[in-house]
């Protein structure tokens, strides 16, 4: 099977990034996107993340009626901070009959050279990018392991949703109900 891993701090899950991993499982060759929860990406800042678990909870929630999304812990288990390369690796050698592509934002594309190991990720596996707005092309938008996938320009942030939450405006239509139950209920990013 062809897998999609969509890396993420998910710090919530919100509508764009369902409708960029649906669009991946429905207009490319990916059979299952998994939705990988980071629980420390090297690039940001630990503070503000919720707990791995909680995030993981709500990707659950988000995705439960789309067999073809699936929520992934993987990293949990790895040492942190996590690494795209050492992912891989783990997948690779736990699912040995999968194919795993990477799917990112070409904004991704501008400091992919800074990834640990990016040759060894381009040498052994595909990236599946989507656009986002006012990028400039890099090398590796022609590169032959690298796919460019149409996709909304979705301007949607965590940020902009936990800022919302913190002075009491509404953040419905940005994440699934069930997710602004959670976040309700457990009264996160309060």
């Amino acid at each position: 099977m062809k897998i999609g891993l969509f890396f993420g701090s998910f710090n919530p899950i919100h509508v764009g990034h369902l409708i960029l991993a649906n669009n991946m499982v429905e207009y490319t060759d990916l059979e299952q996107v998994w939705l990988v929860i980071s629980p420390q990406n090297p690039h940001k800042k630990k503070n503000t993340l919720l707990h791995e678990f909680d995030r993981y909870d709500m990707v659950e929630k988000a995705i439960y009626d789309n067999p073809k999304l699936k929520a992934c812990d993987i990293e949990f288990r790895l040492p942190i901070p996590s690494y795209t390369i050492d992912t891989l690796a783990h997948l690779q050698e736990k699912y040995p009959k999968h194919e795993f592509a990477i799917i990112m934002g070409s904004d991704n594309l501008t400091n992919f050279k800074t990834w640990k190991n990016y040759d060894k990720i381009l040498e052994y596996y595909s990236l599946y990018v989507y656009p986002r707005p006012n990028v400039a092309e890099t090398e590796f938008h022609t590169h032959p392991k690298v796919t460019l996938v149409k996709a909304p320009l979705l301007d949607i942030s965590a940020t902009y949703i936990r800022d919302s939450i913190k002075s009491g405006k509404s953040i419905r239509y940005l994440v699934p109900e069930a997710v602004e139950e959670l976040i309700h209920r457990k009264k996160f990013y309060q």
